[in-house]
């Protein structure tokens, strides 16, 4: 029996690829358990509409990171942070707070998508890496600068 996969099993197959199976393990397996559907002309139908809709998406996505990454890639924000004697932070300047700037510049990043190389401990222009979407990754650079008090 041909079955279209609902989700990953292991073994067998990754979720919507279609798979030929024993009739007995599609019906006591995978359709009672909904991890497949029976590959009917309809269902094969969805299967293709879902795939293009998908790749649409993923292609706007794409699309949408490299535009943003062409505006983002070079430019600098700026960091006002506490200091001490000689231009020493208090502590360091984190992925978190570079993802703040970023996204009070009008940029959408997340801190996980934050790369910074060394700890940024003193005042000064630090360059980092953002990554946009997987295929999309740029150099921003981060001035800190001492908070007027």
């Amino acid at each position: 029996m041909k079955c279209i996969l609902t989700s990953d099993v292991k073994g067998l197959g990754k979720k919507d690829d279609i798979v030929e199976v024993n009739d007995g393990y599609a019906r006591n397996f995978l359709l009672k358990k909904k991890l497949a559907v029976e590959a009917t002309a309809d269902n094969m139908n969805k299967n293709k509409l879902k795939k293009g809709s998908e790749a649409e998406h993923a292609r706007r996505e794409l699309e949408e990171a490299r535009k943003n990454g062409k505006l983002l890639d070079g430019k600098t924000v700026t960091l006002a942070v506490k200091t001490g004697e000689g231009g020493r932070l208090y502590g360091a300047v984190t992925a978190m707070d570079v993802a703040e700037a970023i996204k009070k510049a009008g940029f959408d990043v997340d801190k996980k998508n934050v790369v910074i190389k060394n700890p940024i401990k003193n005042l000064g222009t630090y360059e980092v890496t953002a990554k946009l979407h997987t295929q999309v990754s740029v150099k921003v650079n981060v001035e800190v600068v001492a908070l007027e008090q």
